[in-house]
């Protein structure tokens, strides 16, 4: 064959594979810097050797060996001419956990210059071979890998999951799981919450009674809240093995120990992951003011205006108590980063304190947040002395920090605090309540809102680029007090955050698609994940004669199960038809289930019978809604009707004005909404806080309260033409998100036209 024969040849080859769907034959998520598709595979079977061409790579060579071997019940040999898998030093690969990776039928290589970036190529290939190989008893006789050439890198150093253990506690066999999982998708940062007012989880030596005492609680307001959503959902249900009973009292809790901690540590290190402890102080303390009251202003604990008692920051037994706690942690933990949150400190009892005052005077300190401040450097010098970096929560900014502390911003309504930060010269996590709050309730939108956040913020110059680290997602467990209730939460909000921090160049659909072939991963992994969202349908459904449900199943394994006689649907419910028609009111719950009998949310789908509403005659034409704006807070939308408006605009669709700043506010949207043809309209309403949408003078969506966002939904039937329109929105603080789309006969929902609104 000629070379310009061998060029076309390849040039057809490639064209072929890019013909097939990439992301179904490269299911990676993170998805990697290049990958370029190859044709063919490359066999493994027991007879392909395993070569370590430098023992820097020992580690990462078990670990692919333990992989393939769970696969194929069979180790691999080191000998042989046949087929290899050989790990490479390759010095001119300059990120440490950046690893090219190249398939061929005949070889699979794997070039890094650091163990990390071995380790990040051995999860690729992970990520490619059958799910089968993650559950041991289902060895085949070989496993393929598709033919590819990747090269790879991280977009961000830090790439991070936070779990708290204090408010409810986890087992050390699921923190390993854990890890496992963020090895998988790549993150290198565990964020562990070791302490809170619920609860202190490690040990420490010095001060037993933060374990023997704090770590303990009779059940409170939110063990009783989940207790009660245990009744429908056994997620919710408090682990046995945490409870015990005591002087005649049941408690719940638990705590590690420093040894067990070392070999978390160390399980964690092997998969190239920094345990970051976080320590909260001055506030959220209860626990250890509970065991040792002298740490209080009060010498008690208690509860303020908003947030609990603090430590008192006047007192000199305050300091070597945090200072022996934290040299106990330094010597522990090998992170460069010690985090003491500093956040929602209530500084009441400090104002009310005379040794404070004295302090605070001798000092020239002129408020309680400069009293923070004050605490923070001098707890941050002692952190510096021990060779560690201080890291806090944003809200430590309002009195001021030194440059050297680094800063995870997580008030999203707290608009410039990440650029301040930055200003100021402090590196930055972004952390933001909005969408990385993974304890807030997952809804159809979710994954998408974790997949378009900006790692870095807008109004930062290019140099103040780098001190953005990267992105972390928090896990709080007020209301997760289960193993289970943990991984639906973060799953798959997780897989999407990976990409952000790993990807440079994102691409969402293409994720949708393979994040599908996680899912069948996730299963056999044992994770108890969030079920893709049905679609295609509203929670309020009306129709005029009859109308038909139809739902398509996000994968071909799962099984739609449905009920109407109020009851939940379970494994044994009936099957959904393809069309299932209703021609009658009734509400039909509809749950999908995995092979394995998870089941997936609930749907209740209310169905009412309506007539076409008749549009108005002589409605205005004039363009754009009133918009009336309430510059006060309200718990639910009915409230604004009693209150006097502060300002009115006309505006073009349903959004807050921008010049609205206040923190907490109302607005109320009147007009009229012309719809270009008769039919039944689905409308789609995302609200943080609440709101209340009604058109034709028929309730569509009732979304109201403080809540996260949530997206409701709503139908309603519509003749050609204008029709009164209302939508209700209250913020309660903390950032608001307000959309409404619409959809027709089964569309995707869409933006509504501006041109449809008058007033």
């Amino acid at each position: 064959m000629t070379r310009l024969h061998s060029l076309l040849f390849v040039l057809l080859v490639t064209l072929s594979v890019k013909a097939q769907d990439v992301a179904q034959r490269y299911p990676l998520i993170p998805y990697p810097t290049s990958l370029v598709p190859a044709s063919g595979q490359f066999t493994v079977t027991a007879q392909t050797a395993l070569v370590v061409q430098d023992s820097r790579f020992s580690n990462e060579a078990k670990q692919l060996q333990t992989l393939l071997e769970s696969g194929m019940g069979k180790r691999l040999s080191g000998m042989g001419k046949g087929p290899k898998i050989v790990l490479q030093h390759d010095a001119s690969l300059t990120n440490s956990e950046g690893y090219d990776l190249t398939i061929t039928p005949q070889q699979v290589t794997l070039k890094a210059s650091q163990p990390v970036g071995m380790f990040r190529a051995v999860q690729t290939i992970r990520q490619l071979l059958p799910v089968t190989i993650e559950k041991p008893g289902q060895a085949l006789v070989s496993l393929t890998l598709p033919a590819v050439q990747i090269r790879d890198q991280p977009a961000y150093a830090w790439r991070g999951m936070h779990l708290d253990v204090s408010r409810h506690f986890y087992s050390i066999d699921y923190l390993q799981k854990f890890i496992d999982r963020l090895a998988l998708y790549k993150f290198n940062k565990f964020h562990l919450h070791l302490t809170d007012d619920q609860g202190w989880r490690l040990e420490i030596k010095a001060y037993p009674k933060l374990t023997s005492e704090g770590a303990w609680r009779t059940f409170n307001n939110q063990d009783s809240v989940v207790l009660k959503r245990a009744v429908t959902n056994p997620d919710f249900d408090l682990p046995k093995q945490f409870i015990r009973q005591k002087n005649g009292q049941t408690q719940y809790g638990g705590f590690y120990t420093q040894a067990q901690m070392r070999d978390l540590i160390a399980y964690a290190a092997a998969r190239h992951i920094e345990i970051i402890p976080e320590i909260d102080m001055p506030g959220h303390l209860t626990a250890a003011i509970k065991a040792y009251p002298f740490l209080s202003c009060t010498g008690q604990e208690g509860w303020g205006k908003t947030f609990s008692v603090p430590i008192c920051p006047c007192n000199e037994p305050t300091y070597t108590f945090m200072e022996t706690v934290l040299s106990e942690i330094i010597a522990l933990f090998p992170s460069p980063y010690v985090h003491i949150g500093a956040d929602e400190v209530e500084k009441s009892t400090w104002a009310q304190s005379a040794t404070c005052q004295e302090l605070m005077k001798r000092e020239n300190i002129k408020n309680v947040e400069e009293l923070q401040s004050y605490f923070v450097h001098r707890i941050e010098k002692f952190v510096q002395s021990k060779g560690k970096k201080l890291m806090v929560w944003d809200d430590a900014l309002e009195g001021g920090l030194k440059p050297s502390t680094a800063v995870m911003y997580w008030r999203s309504w707290v608009k410039g605090a990440p650029q301040k930060a930055a200003q100021n010269g402090n590196d930055v996590v972004m952390t933001p309540v909005s969408n990385l709050y993974f304890d807030s309730p997952p809804g159809i939108r979710s994954v998408e809102n974790v997949y378009n956040i900006a790692v870095v913020p807008e109004g930062v110059t290019a140099e103040q680029t780098k001190q953005f680290l990267g992105a972390q997602a928090n896990i709080w467990t007020e209301y997760i007090p289960t193993e289970n209730r943990v991984d639906y939460m973060a799953m798959p909000r997780m897989t999407a955050l990976s990409e952000v921090v790993w990807t440079a160049k994102k691409d969402f659909p293409s994720y949708q698609k393979r994040l599908l072939q996680h899912f069948l991963r996730m299963e056999q992994l044992g994770i108890h994940y969030r079920l893709p969202d049905l679609t295609g349908f509203a929670e309020e459904n009306v129709f005029v004669d009859k109308a038909t449900l139809r739902i398509k199943k996000p994968l071909d394994s799962y099984i739609l199960r449905y009920t109407t006689d109020g009851t939940q649907p379970q494994v044994n419910s009936l099957e959904l038809p393809a069309d299932l028609t209703i021609s009658k009111p009734q509400t039909v719950n509809v749950a999908v289930f995995t092979p394995s009998g998870i089941r997936g949310d609930v749907y209740s789908l209310r169905y009412q019978q309506q007539a076409y509403a008749t549009p108005v005659g002589g409605a205005s034409s004039v363009a754009g809604l009133s918009c009336l704006y309430f510059k006060k807070y309200f718990k639910e939308t009915k409230l604004m009707k009693q209150q006097k408006a502060d300002s009115s605009y006309v505006i073009n669709n349903v959004v807050v004005p921008k010049s609205v700043n206040a923190p907490s506010f109302g607005v109320q949207f009147r007009g009229y909404m012309t719809v270009p043809e008769t039919g039944v309209y689905s409308f789609f309403y995302t609200c943080d806080d609440g709101g209340i949408l009604r058109i034709a003078d028929r309730m569509v969506v009732d979304n109201d309260g403080n809540h996260f966002p949530i997206e409701k939904s709503g139908q309603v039937a519509l003749q050609k033409g204008a029709h009164p329109f209302e939508a209700d929105f209250i913020e309660g603080g903390g950032g608001f998100t307000l959309k409404l789309k619409y959809s027709l006969n089964g569309s995707e929902p869409m933006d509504i036209p501006d041109s449809w609104f008058t007033h």
